[in-house]
């Protein structure tokens, strides 16, 4: 009787115990345990796959499975359930949005810092200061040589290379710098930014249009250098660019948006059973998450930033 009774014991202790760690689906999840997959916008590769480091080195038992890819996929894959993190740089439209919450799902958004389109051009270039305006006219293809900007150029015409043909890059391009107007034909797309540094590396007439997550020089602790192996332009909001009025995208020129080519980084999430991907947002988006993106010379969205003098020689 009473090994009977000691067995009905162990018999609950490990019902309970299973009714402990599994949800009613059978999944394991938990908020600091298990394994997602999660789609990030390949402009964030860096900088994401530091903090997903730094998640997984204090939570042991957490496995997150980064899917680096363009702005597209990434918003599908949401779309599609294929993954219930998303991080781009921009929210769900109401479409989109919409389709989820018919199916009872409720998205939730986060800013989770603040980033900046970065021009490169070649070491070899001496021009190394552009505005807007002359920016626009080159995408859309209004001008095609070197000395349609700068009258004194021996370049030829221009080379201008993107990272892919569906990133946020092309989408920003077209959105918050040509106004909607289309872009040139001309223009040429590579795979990933790395690709793009390449490229410009080792092509003399080029212009490159990639995140500034990429440029950061990770041996300077301040933020204020970028990769050597490129030039990275000065940038005038006015019609005309001076060592008065361009800017670098330093993080201090980010924060205070004196860099007119910024752009905001979100976290869409879409978690109905609140486990491990929102463990890793409520992460992200914490102190420690939060000064991972300060180190890289993004600007948090919730953390202050020490502001540096960097205004340099153009």
């Amino acid at each position: 009787m009473k090994n009977l009774k000691f067995l009905s014991l162990v018999i609950l202790a490990l019902f309970l115990f299973s009714c402990e760690t599994k949800n009613k689906d059978g999944k394991t999840d938990t908020l600091t345990s298990g394994v997602i997959k999660i789609a990030v916008d390949e402009s964030f590769q860096p900088i994401i796959q530091e903090e997903l480091d730094v998640f997984e080195a204090q939570f042991p038992k957490a496995g997150i499975i980064p899917i680096y890819t363009n702005e597209v996929e990434a918003i599908n894959s949401l779309l599609k359930d294929s993954v219930r993190v998303s991080i781009v740089t921009r929210p769900l439209s109401s479409k989109e949005e919409n389709s989820l919450k018919s199916r009872k799902f409720a998205p939730r958004f986060y800013k989770i810092a603040v980033d900046g389109i970065a021009l490169i051009v070649n070491n070899q270039n001496p021009d190394s200061m552009i505005c807007v305006s002359d920016i626009r006219k080159i995408l859309t293809g209004e001008v095609t040589n070197w000395k349609d900007v700068y009258p004194k150029s021996k370049l030829g015409k221009f080379t201008v290379v993107f990272d892919n043909r569906n990133s946020s890059t092309i989408r920003y391009a077209i959105d918050s710098i040509c106004n909607g107007a289309p872009l040139s034909k001309s223009l040429n797309a590579q795979a990933t930014n790395l690709e793009v540094i390449d490229f410009v590396s080792r092509t003399p007439n080029a212009i490159g249009v990639i995140g500034v997550n990429w440029l950061g020089d990770r041996k300077d602790t301040a933020n204020l250098s970028f990769k050597s192996e490129i030039k990275v332009m000065s940038v005038s909001r006015g019609t005309s660019a001076t060592t008065e009025n361009s800017y670098k995208p330093f993080q201090a020129y980010l924060f205070y948006e004196y860099y007119p080519l910024t752009r905001s980084v979100y976290l869409i999430l879409n978690d109905p059973r609140g486990s491990l991907p929102t463990g890793l947002t409520s992460f992200l988006t914490s102190d420690r998450g939060q000064r991972i993106i300060l180190k890289s010379g993004l600007v948090p969205a919730t953390q202050p930033i020490r502001i540096v003098n960097v205004k340099d020689e153009q």
